[in-house]
């Protein structure tokens, strides 16, 4: 089994700004280029898992984001954690998203996978107690 290691600065910055984007889009009333910008990272197939088990495909998850700008206003997302599970034809990353709104805060552990050209095609989130 091969054992989960540092990931590349692109990967890093990826995930980073990927839910930078997010945070901003569902934190305040961002302009269209940044719901744009955060769609166009998901791949056509992309599909995820919800903390509430939830399948959804691209589609689903975008026309439900497009209602949600500034639904959480002041959100900001922390990205720790960030390891590289597999780096070959495609890329495996694991990484803890910390979503606050004041002092509220909940956590989530994601496996995503992303193309080699760093499309997101699927992401796989579990809830923290």
């Amino acid at each position: 089994m091969r054992t989960p290691r540092p990931p590349r600065p692109d990967l890093v910055a990826a995930v980073e700004s990927l839910h930078a984007d997010l945070a901003r889009w569902l934190g305040s009333a961002a302009p269209d280029e940044v719901f744009d910008r955060f769609a166009a990272a998901q791949h056509p197939a992309f599909t995820m898992v919800t903390t509430a088990g939830a399948v959804l495909a691209r589609d689903e998850l975008l026309t439900g984001l497009r209602r949600a700008r500034n639904a959480r206003p002041g959100l900001a997302i922390d990205i720790t954690e960030v390891e590289t599970v597999v780096d070959d034809a495609t890329i495996v990353l694991r990484f803890l998203e910390t979503h606050r709104v004041g002092a509220t805060a909940d956590s989530r552990r994601v496996t995503a996978v992303l193309d080699r050209d760093l499309r997101w095609r699927s992401v796989h989130e579990t809830p923290l107690p």
